[in-house]
């Protein structure tokens, strides 16, 4: 028989409260190494706890986790060589340069060569044009890119993604997750947490809903859609969404080209 390979990370009874709050009842999950896997759940629901369990920055009060091969209760200081964090908010310095942010924090890890890694990761996130700005002079995106850009210095196998899209607009939205999807595509592990129902569907490899401390249910999107009555077939006309008229209107590059806008006559 073929072994079966280890998960990235496997978690198993996690239980949290907070002065006799139950937040997490009895977490079981495991994420398969270089996927992607979603946690959703609702405000609340105890994903950043989950987080922060499996990062090394809380201790659960019952249950196991082992991430990239070390428990995070006996082999802390493996997980945390192993793991990068990316909160919901970007944590990057606006007074220095895209490039000089980077730079930094690859010093700080004591890399041979910062600014050849800089320049990849300012290439790899299409941030390169970008590098010499200031910070404070980038959109809600392009921080958020140059954030997960600095989690990934030193190549650590396993990413964590604390809603990463919160209160980003519709492009810079598809930019964050364009790079998500890169990073998977060359073998970082992916646990990324939301609350966005659309989010879970365009990125996931599997999905799971945590509700009330446990996890509900937890698939791909084709299991997860065939715990539904067969839908009915009906010959409707089909409406452009609004993020679609958004991006035919704005065109991938943010910016509005003449033959999108809408025309006056000027006649009448």
């Amino acid at each position: 028989m073929t072994a079966q390979p280890v998960p990235a990370i496997r978690v198993q009874g996690l239980k949290k409260s907070y002065q006799q709050l139950p937040v997490l009842r009895g977490v079981d999950f495991d994420v398969a190494r270089g996927s992607i896997f979603a946690l959703l759940g609702s405000n609340g629901a105890g994903k950043t706890t989950v987080v922060k369990i499996l990062s090394t920055l809380l201790a659960p009060d019952a249950g196991t986790a082992n991430v990239a091969g070390f428990d995070v209760a006996t082999q802390a200081t493996g997980v945390r060589r192993s793991v990068s964090l990316t909160g919901q908010f970007a944590a990057v310095d606006e007074i220095l340069t895209g490039r000089e942010n980077l730079v930094l924090v690859a010093r700080l890890r004591h890399l041979k060569n910062p600014g050849r890694t800089a320049d990849d990761l300012l290439d790899r996130f299409s941030l390169t044009d970008a590098g010499a700005r200031r910070v404070s002079t980038y959109s809600g995106g392009m921080r958020r890119r140059l954030d997960i850009a600095m989690s990934l210095i030193g190549n650590p196998p396993v990413i964590f993604l604390d809603e990463p899209t919160t209160g980003l607009d519709p492009q810079a939205r598809i930019d964050v997750w364009q790079a998500v999807k890169k990073l998977a595509e060359q073998g970082t592990t992916v646990l990324l947490t939301t609350q966005y129902l659309d989010e879970a569907e365009q990125l996931a490899d599997r999905i799971a809903i945590l509700h009330e401390g446990r996890i509900i249910v937890n698939g791909t999107l084709a299991e997860l859609r065939q715990m539904l009555p067969p839908a009915k077939v009906e010959y409707v006309e089909k409406q452009p969404t609004l993020e679609e008229v958004f991006l035919a209107i704005v065109g991938a590059d943010g910016r509005a080209g003449d033959e999108a806008r809408p025309t006056v006559d000027t006649d009448q």
